[in-house]
Protein backbone atom coordinates (compact mmCIF):
# COMPACT_ATOMS: atom_id res chain seq x y z
CA UNK A 1 0.00 0.00 0.00
CA UNK A 2 1.35 3.82 -0.55
CA UNK A 3 2.40 5.59 2.33
CA UNK A 4 -0.01 8.05 3.81
CA UNK A 5 1.07 11.68 3.23
CA UNK A 6 1.77 13.82 5.99
CA UNK A 7 1.54 18.26 6.23
CA UNK A 8 1.56 20.80 8.61
CA UNK A 9 -2.23 21.43 9.93
CA UNK A 10 -2.92 24.83 9.88
CA UNK A 11 -2.36 25.80 14.09
CA UNK A 12 -5.93 26.50 15.83
CA UNK A 13 -7.95 23.38 13.38
CA UNK A 14 -9.27 19.68 13.81
CA UNK A 15 -5.94 17.63 12.95
CA UNK A 16 -7.19 14.56 13.81
CA UNK A 17 -9.91 12.45 15.54
CA UNK A 18 -9.22 8.94 17.73
CA UNK A 19 -10.80 6.09 19.44
CA UNK A 20 -9.35 4.92 22.68
CA UNK A 21 -10.79 1.58 23.81
CA UNK A 22 -10.06 -1.11 26.08
CA UNK A 23 -10.16 -3.54 23.22
CA UNK A 24 -8.41 -2.71 19.77
CA UNK A 25 -8.93 -5.72 18.19
CA UNK A 26 -12.83 -6.20 19.25
CA UNK A 27 -13.00 -2.87 18.30
CA UNK A 28 -11.29 -2.99 14.54
CA UNK A 29 -13.85 -5.61 14.38
CA UNK A 30 -17.04 -3.58 14.33
CA UNK A 31 -15.88 -0.90 12.44
CA UNK A 32 -14.76 -2.70 9.51
CA UNK A 33 -17.96 -4.89 9.93
CA UNK A 34 -20.23 -1.63 10.43
CA UNK A 35 -18.59 1.18 8.29
CA UNK A 36 -16.42 -0.57 6.48
CA UNK A 37 -13.27 0.44 7.37
CA UNK A 38 -9.40 -0.96 6.88
CA UNK A 39 -6.86 -0.63 9.16
CA UNK A 40 -3.20 0.24 9.17
CA UNK A 41 0.12 -0.14 11.49
CA UNK A 42 0.34 3.57 13.05
CA UNK A 43 3.82 5.16 13.18
CA UNK A 44 2.99 6.11 16.80
CA UNK A 45 3.80 2.44 18.05
CA UNK A 46 1.89 -0.70 18.65
CA UNK A 47 -0.96 0.06 20.50
CA UNK A 48 -1.97 2.17 17.80
CA UNK A 49 -3.40 1.81 14.59
CA UNK A 50 -5.24 4.29 11.35
CA UNK A 51 -8.48 3.44 9.85
CA UNK A 52 -8.06 3.90 6.06
CA UNK A 53 -11.04 4.45 3.39
CA UNK A 54 -10.31 4.47 -0.25
CA UNK A 55 -6.34 4.87 0.51
CA UNK A 56 -7.15 8.07 2.45
CA UNK A 57 -6.87 8.18 6.76
CA UNK A 58 -10.25 8.22 8.15
CA UNK A 59 -9.21 8.77 11.90
CA UNK A 60 -7.04 6.89 14.65
CA UNK A 61 -7.13 4.24 17.40
CA UNK A 62 -5.82 3.65 20.49
CA UNK A 63 -5.63 1.30 23.19
CA UNK A 64 -6.71 2.43 26.57
CA UNK A 65 -4.23 1.32 29.68
CA UNK A 66 -5.74 3.29 32.54
CA UNK A 67 -8.40 1.44 34.11
CA UNK A 68 -11.57 3.60 34.78
CA UNK A 69 -11.49 5.71 31.86
CA UNK A 70 -14.48 5.37 29.37
CA UNK A 71 -14.25 4.69 25.41
CA UNK A 72 -14.72 7.44 23.69
CA UNK A 73 -13.92 9.85 20.22
CA UNK A 74 -11.64 12.60 20.80
CA UNK A 75 -10.90 15.40 18.31
CA UNK A 76 -7.20 16.69 18.35
CA UNK A 77 -6.68 20.49 17.29
CA UNK A 78 -3.06 21.45 15.82
CA UNK A 79 -0.93 23.66 18.22
CA UNK A 80 2.26 25.51 17.46
CA UNK A 81 3.31 24.91 21.13
CA UNK A 82 1.74 22.00 23.08
CA UNK A 83 3.54 23.02 26.44
CA UNK A 84 2.07 27.24 26.14
CA UNK A 85 -1.16 25.34 25.35
CA UNK A 86 -1.55 22.89 28.41
CA UNK A 87 -0.64 26.57 30.45
CA UNK A 88 -3.44 27.80 28.77
CA UNK A 89 -6.07 25.10 29.50
CA UNK A 90 -4.81 25.08 32.94
CA UNK A 91 -4.87 28.91 33.41
CA UNK A 92 -8.75 28.93 32.40
CA UNK A 93 -9.79 26.48 34.88
CA UNK A 94 -10.24 23.84 32.62
CA UNK A 95 -8.53 20.03 33.17
CA UNK A 96 -5.17 18.64 31.63
CA UNK A 97 -5.21 14.96 32.15
CA UNK A 98 -2.45 13.82 29.80
CA UNK A 99 0.80 15.31 28.36
CA UNK A 100 2.17 17.28 26.84
CA UNK A 101 3.95 13.94 25.70
CA UNK A 102 6.33 12.71 22.92
CA UNK A 103 4.59 10.74 20.46
CA UNK A 104 6.08 9.63 17.33
CA UNK A 105 7.48 12.60 15.15
CA UNK A 106 5.52 15.29 17.65
CA UNK A 107 3.87 15.89 20.98
CA UNK A 108 0.10 15.14 22.23
CA UNK A 109 -1.87 16.21 25.47
CA UNK A 110 -5.46 15.06 25.93
CA UNK A 111 -7.86 17.65 28.12
CA UNK A 112 -11.53 18.34 28.64
CA UNK A 113 -12.92 21.75 28.79
CA UNK A 114 -15.04 23.69 32.01
CA UNK A 115 -18.17 21.50 30.82
CA UNK A 116 -15.91 18.41 30.64
CA UNK A 117 -15.78 17.93 27.20
CA UNK A 118 -12.78 15.93 26.08
CA UNK A 119 -10.47 16.88 23.24
CA UNK A 120 -6.90 16.59 22.85
CA UNK A 121 -4.14 18.50 20.81
CA UNK A 122 -1.12 18.19 18.72
CA UNK A 123 2.16 19.70 18.37
CA UNK A 124 4.27 18.87 14.96
CA UNK A 125 3.06 17.11 11.51
CA UNK A 126 0.13 15.23 11.11
CA UNK A 127 -1.69 13.07 8.32
CA UNK A 128 -3.30 14.82 5.55
CA UNK A 129 -6.72 15.00 7.01
CA UNK A 130 -9.88 17.64 6.62
CA UNK A 131 -12.83 17.53 8.45
CA UNK A 132 -15.68 17.51 5.63
CA UNK A 133 -13.19 16.91 2.66
CA UNK A 134 -12.42 13.22 1.10
CA UNK A 135 -12.51 10.02 3.95
CA UNK A 136 -12.11 12.32 7.17
CA UNK A 137 -15.46 12.56 9.12
CA UNK A 138 -18.06 15.11 7.89
CA UNK A 139 -18.45 16.97 10.70
CA UNK A 140 -17.05 17.92 14.23
CA UNK A 141 -19.88 19.46 16.75
CA UNK A 142 -19.17 20.53 20.02
CA UNK A 143 -22.49 20.02 22.54
CA UNK A 144 -22.11 22.01 25.37
CA UNK A 145 -23.87 23.68 27.91
CA UNK A 146 -23.34 27.33 26.25
CA UNK A 147 -22.17 27.73 22.96
CA UNK A 148 -20.72 31.17 22.90
CA UNK A 149 -19.17 30.96 26.01
CA UNK A 150 -17.36 27.56 25.13
CA UNK A 151 -15.99 29.78 21.74
CA UNK A 152 -14.57 32.02 23.76
CA UNK A 153 -12.54 29.29 25.84
CA UNK A 154 -11.30 27.44 22.63
CA UNK A 155 -10.76 30.55 20.95
CA UNK A 156 -8.38 31.70 23.54
CA UNK A 157 -6.44 27.97 23.68
CA UNK A 158 -6.17 27.75 20.27
CA UNK A 159 -5.53 31.56 18.92
CA UNK A 160 -8.88 31.06 16.67
CA UNK A 161 -10.24 34.53 14.80
CA UNK A 162 -6.49 36.24 15.20
CA UNK A 163 -6.19 38.64 12.63
CA UNK A 164 -2.96 37.26 11.04
CA UNK A 165 -5.17 34.27 9.54
CA UNK A 166 -6.20 30.94 9.93
CA UNK A 167 -9.71 30.03 11.77
CA UNK A 168 -12.27 32.17 11.71
CA UNK A 169 -14.92 32.33 14.45
CA UNK A 170 -19.25 33.36 13.01
CA UNK A 171 -21.43 33.81 16.12
CA UNK A 172 -24.91 32.39 14.89
CA UNK A 173 -28.22 32.97 16.22
CA UNK A 174 -27.98 29.51 18.28
CA UNK A 175 -24.40 28.24 17.50
CA UNK A 176 -20.75 29.04 16.50
CA UNK A 177 -19.20 28.28 13.43
CA UNK A 178 -15.58 27.99 12.56
CA UNK A 179 -13.88 28.02 9.87
CA UNK A 180 -10.50 27.18 7.87
CA UNK A 181 -10.60 29.55 4.28
CA UNK A 182 -13.99 29.67 4.60
CA UNK A 183 -14.37 25.93 4.89
CA UNK A 184 -16.12 24.64 7.92
CA UNK A 185 -14.29 22.38 10.48
CA UNK A 186 -16.28 22.54 13.57
CA UNK A 187 -19.55 23.76 15.26
CA UNK A 188 -20.20 24.41 18.65
CA UNK A 189 -23.98 24.25 19.80
CA UNK A 190 -25.68 24.58 23.24
CA UNK A 191 -27.80 22.19 24.89
CA UNK A 192 -25.67 20.18 26.67
CA UNK A 193 -26.03 18.95 30.19
CA UNK A 194 -23.46 17.98 32.23
CA UNK A 195 -25.61 15.99 34.94
CA UNK A 196 -27.61 14.16 32.39
CA UNK A 197 -28.70 10.82 33.27
CA UNK A 198 -28.19 10.07 29.08
CA UNK A 199 -24.86 10.08 28.17
CA UNK A 200 -25.96 11.07 24.66
CA UNK A 201 -26.68 14.70 26.21
CA UNK A 202 -23.66 15.37 28.35
CA UNK A 203 -21.09 17.91 26.74
CA UNK A 204 -18.87 16.22 24.31
CA UNK A 205 -17.83 16.83 21.05
CA UNK A 206 -19.40 14.74 18.54
CA UNK A 207 -17.94 12.82 15.44
CA UNK A 208 -20.25 12.34 12.73
CA UNK A 209 -19.99 10.03 9.49
CA UNK A 210 -21.52 10.17 5.89
CA UNK A 211 -22.84 6.84 4.98
CA UNK A 212 -24.71 5.89 2.13
CA UNK A 213 -27.88 4.66 4.33
CA UNK A 214 -27.85 5.74 7.69
CA UNK A 215 -30.67 3.44 8.51
CA UNK A 216 -28.93 0.48 7.07
CA UNK A 217 -25.52 1.46 9.13
CA UNK A 218 -27.26 1.35 12.21
CA UNK A 219 -28.98 -2.31 11.85
CA UNK A 220 -25.57 -3.09 10.90
CA UNK A 221 -24.15 -1.60 14.48
CA UNK A 222 -27.14 -3.24 16.25
CA UNK A 223 -26.51 -6.49 14.47
CA UNK A 224 -22.35 -6.36 15.47
CA UNK A 225 -23.43 -5.48 19.48
CA UNK A 226 -23.68 -2.05 19.66
CA UNK A 227 -26.30 0.14 19.80
CA UNK A 228 -28.26 2.66 17.63
CA UNK A 229 -31.34 4.85 18.33
CA UNK A 230 -32.00 8.08 16.21
CA UNK A 231 -29.97 11.20 16.79
CA UNK A 232 -31.46 13.31 19.43
CA UNK A 233 -32.17 17.40 17.97
CA UNK A 234 -29.52 18.86 20.20
CA UNK A 235 -26.55 16.92 17.98
CA UNK A 236 -27.63 19.68 15.01
CA UNK A 237 -27.41 16.43 12.58
CA UNK A 238 -29.57 15.84 9.84
CA UNK A 239 -32.91 14.20 9.94
CA UNK A 240 -31.95 10.71 9.25
CA UNK A 241 -28.78 10.55 12.08
CA UNK A 242 -28.17 7.70 14.11
CA UNK A 243 -25.94 7.77 17.26
CA UNK A 244 -24.27 4.33 17.45
CA UNK A 245 -22.44 3.64 20.81
CA UNK A 246 -19.98 0.74 19.99
CA UNK A 247 -19.44 -2.98 22.25
CA UNK A 248 -17.00 -0.87 24.35
CA UNK A 249 -19.51 2.10 25.09
CA UNK A 250 -18.28 4.93 22.82
CA UNK A 251 -20.42 7.08 20.69
CA UNK A 252 -20.70 8.42 17.50
CA UNK A 253 -23.00 9.51 14.67
CA UNK A 254 -24.28 8.65 11.08
CA UNK A 255 -25.91 10.72 8.71
CA UNK A 256 -27.41 9.73 5.33
CA UNK A 257 -24.82 11.31 2.28
CA UNK A 258 -27.39 12.45 0.49
CA UNK A 259 -28.32 15.28 3.19
CA UNK A 260 -24.64 16.77 2.09
CA UNK A 261 -24.24 16.91 -1.47
CA UNK A 262 -21.12 16.05 -2.53
CA UNK A 263 -20.35 13.60 0.55
CA UNK A 264 -18.56 10.61 0.67
CA UNK A 265 -20.65 7.45 0.69
CA UNK A 266 -20.37 4.17 2.57
CA UNK A 267 -21.57 2.76 5.94
CA UNK A 268 -22.66 -0.96 6.26
CA UNK A 269 -22.12 -2.90 3.06
CA UNK A 270 -20.16 -0.32 1.38
CA UNK A 271 -16.99 1.29 1.98
CA UNK A 272 -17.45 4.60 3.99
CA UNK A 273 -16.14 8.55 3.73
CA UNK A 274 -15.52 9.28 7.29
CA UNK A 275 -13.89 7.47 10.33
CA UNK A 276 -12.79 7.52 13.71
Amino acid sequence: MPALGTTMPETGAPCWVSLVTPDPDAARSFYARVMGWEFRDSSLGRDFSVAVAEGEPVAGMGYCHSQGLPARWTPYFAVADADETADRVRERGATLAVGPARLGGGRAALAADRDGAAFGFWEGPALAWTVGQGSAPARLDLMTRHAFEAAIFYAEIFDWAKSSGGCTVDYAQDHVVVQVAGHTVATLRGGGIESAPDPTMRPRWVVDFHVADSRATAEAADAAGGVASPAPPPLGCSKDAYIIRDPSGALFTVSGAASVPGAVRGGAASVPGAVT
